[in-house]
């Protein structure tokens, strides 16, 4: 379109110039081969040359008017267009003539051009309306592409709808009959289920997180086979898949179960196993005797090597600001402790923090005010026998358990005796433990590990051996590093402990009954441990 448009223009400019001939020649020879070549192109955009072809035969009928061209470079030309004028009932002539600049060519020829106003053909408005189509074009194709994706899409999708029709008459025609599959006997098949796993749940002997997983699991089917009744019954296959899945690992739990049964027996206060194999489910003793306000302290049993069998159970709940050790109890029994039959209370002045220990009927705390001291009480006296500093041990909340403030030195009993769990500053907060003389409190050994102690929630000892838990969620903690003083070497293990509530302020491990006595913000909590063989 464009370039046919600057032909018209050319002929037209060329149709204006004074030295062509007369306009009769001009349209033999220039407009009538113009018009024949627009044909020869099929036609294409006759309407704008037709158009542009008669604004030239109107310009080239007005020249016939003009003077004779004489080469001079003012020429008077006949302004065609020029309006006429109205004064009252007098009607002046129109203009005919107007001077023009014009040039003179090589051959003597004067030359100039004139340009016609919109009003003879609107040229402006023809661009304006073919860049306008060039526009609605360029769109046109875009969408004309995306009409072409489009079908390409909707041919897929029929040739799935097509597949899948020929799945469904294939499963039609199959011998199953989903019409017939009952709900009912999916939930009975379900209950079924559900009691197995109830009366495998107490029969295993430590964590039973494969169980609790299987038990969750049963409830979710329970609730999607609710849901399914009102759907489409086609789905109840894919039920009855995962209840057969779940009945095989439940045959597989309970062959286990029945190999494992009785845990390996070794004798109270021996080390010839290898090391903490698991935990048993937490025995929830009770709450503290001072209240579920007294969310810090600790709890356990006496050990004592001369008299093992003697049973004396102590608790030291810490005050309400869960910094300062005041007052404890001691029982005798753990029926008694039950009971809320204790011996005797007393009264110290005081402790701090919940790393306290009993060892051979002496009580062993960190003293208060953020001290380095580590005391010895007797608790037939309840008299302060002995204190002693430990050497560069940090104080106060400085290298403090996660979640557990104020516990800077955590004492520990084992087979081996008295140990004592801490931080320094050159340890950069890394756990480090030390074995003490319980008659002098002297130092006699210290291994620095590589954990970080504000990283864990608590440690205990076991056979001379360091293991440190960390929370899971607010149910679950996890035994997952231990440390070896007899060969200097540390480990990752996994060892899952369920728990009453959010924080463990405490463990103690008993060697006479293999215990650890937990409290748990407040409640005294119990764990039978297993070794391996």
């Amino acid at each position: 379109m464009t370039s046919l448009i600057q032909k018209l223009r050319k002929y037209h400019a060329s149709s204006l110039k004074f030295g062509w001939g007369n306009p009769q020649t001009l349209l033999k020879n220039s407009f009538v081969p113009l018009l024949s070549h627009l044909l020869a192109e099929k036609m294409k955009h006759r309407q704008v040359a037709v158009l542009l072809l008669m604004r030239s035969m109107i310009a080239l009928a007005g020249t016939t008017a003009a003077t004779e061209v004489i080469p001079h470079l003012n020429t008077t030309l006949l302004y065609p267009t020029q309006p006429s004028k109205t004064t009252g009932n007098l009607r002046t002539p129109p203009k005919l003539f107007t001077n023009v600049s014009g040039s003179v060519d090589d051959q003597g020829n004067c030359q100039c051009s004139v340009y016609l106003p919109d009003t003879t053909f609107p040229v402006q408005k023809a661009e304006q309306l073919e860049i306008i189509a060039v526009t609605l074009s360029e769109k046109f194709e875009r969408e004309l592409s995306q009409v072409r994706e489009y079908s390409k899409r909707i041919e897929l999708y029929q040739q799935k709808i097509l597949n899948l029709t020929i799945r469904v008459e294939h499963m039609e025609q199959s011998s199953v009959s989903y019409t017939e599959l009952d709900f009912q006997l999916l939930k009975v098949e379900i209950s079924d289920l559900q009691r197995l796993v109830t009366q495998l749940k107490p029969s295993l002997v430590g964590s039973n997180v494969i169980v609790e997983q299987i038990y969750m699991e049963i409830t979710n089917l329970t609730i999607l086979v609710n849901e399914l009744e009102s759907l489409d019954k086609n789905n109840i296959l894919a039920i009855r898949r995962q209840i057969v899945s779940l009945q095989n690992r439940l045959k597989e739990c309970e062959e286990n179960t029945n190999k494992t049964t009785v845990p390996p027996y070794f004798p109270p206060g021996s080390c010839i196993h290898r090391g903490l194999l698991n935990v048993s489910q937490p025995y929830i003793a009770k709450l503290n005797w001072r209240g579920f306000s007294y969310k810090y302290g600790s709890w356990g049993r006496d050990y004592s090597p001369s008299n093992p069998e003697k049973e004396v159970y102590w608790v030291a709940p810490l005050n309400t600001d869960g910094r300062y050790l005041e007052y404890y109890r001691i029982y005798n029994s753990f029926e008694d402790l039950l009971l809320f039959k204790p011996m005797y209370e007393s009264r110290i002045t005081y402790g701090e923090g919940s790393g306290a220990a009993l060892y051979n009927n002496f009580l062993y705390y960190n003293a208060a005010y953020s001290s380095r001291y580590m005391v010895k009480h007797n608790l037939n006296k309840n008299t302060m026998v002995l204190q002693k500093e430990l050497p560069n041990a940090a104080t106060g909340n400085r290298f403090s358990y996660a979640g557990v403030s104020w516990q800077a030195l955590d004492f520990a009993v084992d087979e081996s005796g008295l140990w004592v769990i801490y931080s320094t500053e050159n340890s950069m907060g890394n756990i480090v433990i030390s074995k003490l003389n319980e008659t002098s409190l002297d130092v006699l050994n210290t291994w620095q590990t590589r954990q970080y102690k504000p990283s864990v929630s608590n440690a205990f000892m076991v056979c001379g051996v360091l293991y440190a838990t960390r929370p899971m969620n607010t149910r679950q903690e996890e035994i997952f590093y231990m440390y070896d003083t007899s060969t200097g070497q540390e480990g990752r293990i996994s060892v899952i402990m369920d728990k009453k509530l959010d924080t463990i302020q405490s463990i103690d491990y008993n060697p006479t009954d293999q215990k650890l006595y937990v409290y748990n913000d407040g409640y005294l909590l119990r764990y039978d441990v297993i070794f391996q063989r």
